[in-house]
């Protein structure tokens, strides 16, 4: 008998998700999406280049070639930079270059290096991987720009606390260079943008895909109040740690992430040891394939654009979103950060993010309908030989969703600060763990995962224009600071 009975939270769950799906997320992937080509390929096949991917590629190859292969003949100062050789106690900030590296990678060390490379894989075929490697390699470059103005137009208040970012060095730094309404525009733009990302790709995505792998091994969590228990311890230890603000979360942070990275590598190289024989035919199907035409200029055009879509949601070069917290690290040398910085895509893409990939491929679960798709897959993946892996993971995607949520937290935090002001704070840390909820009840990973794209790429747009603008200047301080490195004026310690 009909009633007028409240609906299931199920049902509520659902009919949150298609308005989420049909007047958030739909109306933004329109914009950010927007497609570069009007043309297909003589196969007839669609050619797709979403303005968004063409912009981050001809940002990083721009800084790239502007800073001459910084991302090259910087790297080794930037490991001395983290080992502290260069480093003082009594310099302005409030974290080490240790911890400011490992908070920025603890936002991008996430469940992207997982799922994200098995949703790339899966979507664009091993070719995808390539491209992705590529984007990180290249994304160095940009990351080290936006971490070195990150650094030099920080402000420190009375107190202490570090403000830094793209909504700050846009503004002053184009001010500087008389264009501050310009400067102004770009900075609101890129927080509204970076406070949508912190609750989306930052953190609703974490969120999804923890549970998503945690349901699989423990199946009583699949139940309705099973999925709201989730939520609710999640939401909990979140709030513990984002209080204590960037002192917190990169103390948090410099434990958490090692950790992680080091035993994940471990078991992905033990797997690719025990398939030794089928790495060099990965290796070279990932060659092959990122350049195959087999599927038309709009399959390989396709793959590329998925790999590099993959790379920046991955390390988030170009985004802007670690200049936040590497503003916050103890140095009085802008530079010296940036160099730091550019070490986080090559971690985060080029080894931990292929790491994932290759055992994908040579286990041939790229390949296996049955293996699911995203963090399932990588899951089936390890399993071919660890069949207790998955259990392992479970632990392990909970802690890289966790890190990335805390400090997606602070980068949204200092947006919501530029914004409204300081007293103001709480009100965002109360939305953020309220998308921290919804991303365990929202369960369609698709609707998750992209408007986390479209949140963290969108930042791209203000960020890379200012940072072009501002390119003279970093060439300037680069050059001076490398010229005083040579000639011996920095102590090491």
């Amino acid at each position: 008998m009909p009633t007028d009975a409240t609906p299931e939270p199920s049902s509520l769950f659902d009919a949150a998700e298609h308005f989420f799906a049909e007047w958030v997320v739909a109306p933004i992937n329109d914009v950010i999406f927007f497609d570069l080509a009007f043309w297909d390929d003589r196969a007839g096949n669609a050619i797709q280049i979403p303005i968004v991917v063409a912009w981050l590629i001809l940002g990083a190859l721009f800084f790239t070639f502007r800073f001459q292969f910084v991302n090259i003949r910087g790297f080794r100062h930037g490991v001395d930079c983290v080992r502290g050789k260069y480093s003082s106690p009594d310099e302005p900030g409030e974290i080490t270059h240790f911890q400011a590296l490992s908070a920025a990678l603890s936002a991008t060390v996430g469940l992207g290096n997982i799922a994200g490379v098995a949703f790339a894989v899966g979507i664009g075929g091993p070719g995808a991987v390539f491209w992705m490697i590529v984007g990180g390699l290249i994304g160095m470059s940009s990351k080290f720009a936006e971490c070195s103005l990150g650094q030099r137009y920080r402000t420190i208040a009375e107190d202490g606390h570090v403000t830094g970012g793209p909504m700050v060095y846009l503004q002053a730094g184009l001010t500087e260079r008389g264009l501050a309404g310009l400067g102004r525009a770009l900075s609101i733009v890129f927080a509204v943008m970076c406070i949508g990302a912190s609750f989306g790709g930052g953190n609703m995505f974490q969120a999804n895909q923890s549970f998503a792998i945690i349901q699989q091994e423990i199946p009583l969590l699949a139940s309705g109040a099973g999925q709201i228990g989730f939520g609710l311890v999640l939401v909990a230890l979140v709030a513990l740690v984002i209080i204590g603000g960037i002192r917190r979360i990169g103390e948090v942070a410099s434990i958490l992430v090692p950790g992680m990275c080091v035993l994940y590598m471990v078991c992905g190289v033990l797997i690719l040891l025990s398939h030794a024989s089928a790495v060099p035919g990965a290796l070279g199907l990932i060659v092959s394939d990122a350049f195959s035409l087999e599927a038309g200029v709009g399959g390989l055009v396709g793959t590329l654009i998925q790999g590099f879509r993959r790379a920046a949601f991955s390390n988030e070069a170009g985004i802007g979103s670690a200049a936040i917290a590497h503003s916050a690290a103890r140095t009085d040398e802008p530079i010296r950060e940036g160099l730091v910085a550019l070490l986080e895509p090559f971690i985060d893409t080029v080894v931990v993010c292929t790491t994932t990939a290759l055992v994908i491929v040579v286990t041939g679960t790229w390949n296996d309908p049955s293996a699911g798709s995203g963090i399932t897959m990588t899951a089936s993946a390890f399993a071919t030989v660890f069949p207790w892996f998955p259990k392992v993971l479970t632990v392990v995607a909970v802690l890289f969703a966790f890190s990335t949520m805390i400090s997606w937290s602070y980068y949204g935090e200092r947006s919501w600060k530029y914004l409204f002001g300081a007293k103001t704070i709480l009100v965002y840390q109360i939305i953020f763990l309220a998308f921290t909820f919804g991303g365990v009840v929202f369960q369609n990973a698709s609707v998750v995962l992209n408007f986390g794209d479209l949140m963290i790429l969108g930042m791209a747009f203000p960020n890379i224009a200012g940072v072009i603008l501002l390119a003279p200047i970093v060439k300037a301080d680069l050059d001076h600071y490398l010229a005083r490195l040579k000639a011996g004026e920095f102590a090491r310690h």
